[in-house]
């Protein structure tokens, strides 16, 4: 048996990588300013609690209903021309909230800016493992992690602007300019390269319906959505309710926001170095388990650790394991053999709404069940996070692609 070569990769995938990541930040950045700027925009558009939730929200919930589309799309047209339509809609919707003068006028302009998250999200996988090839899981890493950078800076400089309509202004302007940037330098494929093209039958090519089908059909597809939906689930109802369970151990609400907010450097790290980890192992499944085990477990008994330096670890610790698998399972459906490049972006739609809308029910589901016993409901938390195990179990060996032909 020949060890088999790794294909070369062209150093022009950095800027390919910069600029998605870019956008990645600035998307969480711009998303976030709702709920940083909260204090100013509830009076001033007469928003409740609620709506302000969903105002938060509405850039995801858009995506539930454009990733499959999107995916397919880029599919038989590729991803720049598709995510490039994205951002004219989005900068639009970004300033459009300059005039937004209520409710409903501020959730469409956020329902707008969300267009590109969504064709963007769908298909990185698509991008990234053209670019990146045996290295994907790395750039998806980078990629994840961008967002927690975002949501970081979005809650530490909002405040800092003069007015909401300064600070709209100079998330929108950047947006924009990173828009030009995708347009100008972003490429579908390394030169010298090809992305398979949509094959043609009686005279007409693929439709991206055909795409879509070739990802639907693919179990293990579904097997990722599935996993990477209850990882995501669970982790959005961890974080959602950390401020109210440690101010009900005796936390003030800012002492309780900022242990809250230490997860979330966990999971940046987790993001930036876990699939370089995992990578250098020769299987990674078995230390993609024990990680995934560590994390619910960490989960599941975040009630009964000590509050101070104990937490904190714990907290820590908790965000690392519980990101560093996500871009590793976001990036598998590429190495399946009825996807390839050919059909990322559709697989990465279909992963996309699974798991957008595990992301949204499962929190739901723990919520009900566990009412206000936030000990029972930290448990269903990382029992949730832990469903992850059985699909990795099923699904092949991440690294063994790399190993031999």
């Amino acid at each position: 048996m020949e060890e088999k070569q790794l294909p070369k990769l062209s150093n022009y995938r950095w800027v390919i990588l910069a600029i998605a990541a870019l956008l990645d930040a600035t998307s969480s950045y711009i998303q976030f300013q709702i709920s940083a700027l909260a204090v100013q925009i509830m009076p001033a558009l007469h928003i409740s609690p609620a709506q302000l939730q969903s105002l938060v929200m509405a850039p995801m919930l858009i995506a539930v209903f454009l990733s499959i589309p999107a995916g397919s799309l880029a599919d038989k047209f590729g991803a720049k021309k598709i995510v490039s339509v994205g951002l004219v809609i989005s900068v639009i919707g970004a300033y459009g909230r300059l005039i937004a003068t209520n409710f409903v006028t501020l959730m469409i302009m956020l329902l707008l800016f969300g267009v590109y998250m969504a064709l963007l999200n769908a298909n990185t996988l698509k991008i990234f493992g053209t670019w990146f090839k045996q290295d994907t899981n790395t750039a998806m890493g980078v990629f994840f992690a961008s967002a927690s950078v975002g949501i970081m800076l979005s809650q530490a400089t909002s405040s800092m602007f003069p007015s909401v309509q300064i600070a709209y202004t100079f998330s929108s302007t950047v947006l924009l300019v990173l828009a030009v940037c995708w347009m100008i330098f972003v490429k579908d494929t390394p030169e010298g390269e090809e992305i398979p093209q949509p094959q043609v039958e009686d005279g007409k090519a693929e439709s991206s319906l055909e795409f879509f089908k070739a990802a639907a059909h693919s179990k293990k597809t579904w097997y990722v959505a599935l996993a990477v939906g209850f990882g995501m689930g669970s982790s959005e109802a961890f974080s959602s309710i950390m401020p109210q369970a440690f101010a009900a151990r005796g936390m003030s609400p800012a002492q309780a926001g900022a242990v809250a907010a230490v997860a979330t450097i966990g999971s940046l790290c987790g993001s930036l170095f876990g699939p370089a980890i995992i990578n250098k192992a020769k299987k990674a499944k078995p230390l993609m388990i024990l990680i995934t085990i560590l994390g619910g477990l960490l989960m599941a008994v975040t009630w009964y650790i000590p509050l101070g330096m104990p937490l904190t670890i714990a907290l820590i610790l908790g965000g690392v394991f519980g990101a560093m698998t996500g871009p590793i399972m976001q990036a598998m459906p590429i190495t399946f053999p009825e996807i390839g490049p050919k059909n990322a972006g559709s697989a990465g739609g279909l992963v996309g709404t699974v798991s957008l809308l595990l992301s949204y029910g499962v929190p739901v589901i723990i919520s009900a069940i566990a009412g206000a016993n936030y000990a029972l409901t930290f448990i269903i938390q990382g029992v949730v996070f832990m469903i992850q195990v059985i699909v990795l179990a099923i699904l092949p060996d991440p690294n063994a692609a790399r190993e031999h032909e």
